[in-house]
């Protein structure tokens, strides 16, 4: 998937700015090494650097750490997989904000951020949980079968994991879990009706490859239509965010 890193900033800020409350739970100390494992287009990473932290930001989007580069120039940025990845040098903490449901290999994510922590060190996150967008993703698979795109309503864009069996990898990984939520939160979307719209294609374009460009527009009208009781509240549009917020610790 290819991200687009000025859109993400200008429509899509929330994915940052709801970020920003995770940041208390990994109570950043002056000194600390941290890395921002998905960090996007950096500012989660600049506010943990402003807390006196050596931070390093990775993510798999080249566009993404460019953007990150550029607007960020003090703080050190790399083009990682999250899946795979490892350094030289170890850190106090791993902090993710919204980035693990999109790495297609936990497995291996677990083992990398397992790796590279130093002892006691800490993995803090947030990512979408079991449920996450679930009346969107049925409404795009309602309206992409409609039409005849059956094979697109088979597609796995994110992995939301329920509580209990995402704890448990992270134990069988060898962490001690030390607080672990799994919460509603309802999400602005902005611009109106077109929030539903602009949200698929900026997060779930995977489910449109091989629909022609004039029937996607035809497509998400549909969506936004059968969302529209469930997501307009007196004119704000709201998705069904279901988050995963967790503390792992390396014993």
């Amino acid at each position: 998937m290819k991200w687009n890193a000025e859109l993400y900033d200008d429509k899509h800020a929330f994915v940052f700015q709801f970020g920003e409350n995770v940041l208390e739970l990994l109570d950043v100390k002056a000194g600390e090494r941290i890395l921002d494992l998905g960090c996007g287009t950096g500012y989660l990473a600049q506010q943990i650097k402003n807390l006196g932290a050596d931070v390093v930001g990775t993510d798999l989007s080249p566009d993404m750490i460019a953007k990150a580069k550029a607007t960020y120039p003090d703080v050190e940025f790399a083009v990682a997989d999250a899946g795979n990845f490892s350094f030289d040098q170890k850190f106090d903490a791993v902090f993710s904000n919204a980035a693990l449901h999109w790495v297609k290999d936990h497995d291996g994510m677990m083992k990398s951020v397992y790796d590279s922590l130093k002892p006691r060190g800490r993995f803090v996150a947030e990512m979408g949980g079991k449920g996450n967008v679930g009346l969107l993703i049925a409404a795009t698979k309602q309206v992409l079968a409609k039409h005849g795109y059956h094979e697109q309503t088979k597609v796995q864009v994110w992995r939301f994991p329920g509580l209990g069996e995402f704890t448990h990898e992270l134990e069988n990984h060898g962490f001690r879990v030390t607080f672990a939520v799994h919460f509603d939160r309802k999400t602005p979307l902005q611009d109106g009706d077109l929030g539903v719209a602009k949200w698929i294609t900026m997060f779930g374009s995977q489910f449109f490859e091989g629909v022609p460009a004039d029937e996607v527009q035809i497509l998400l009208k549909e969506i936004t239509e059968i969302l529209r009781p469930a997501y307009n509240e007196d004119g704000q549009w709201y998705a069904d965010y279901k988050r995963l917020r967790f503390i792992a610790v390396k014993e």
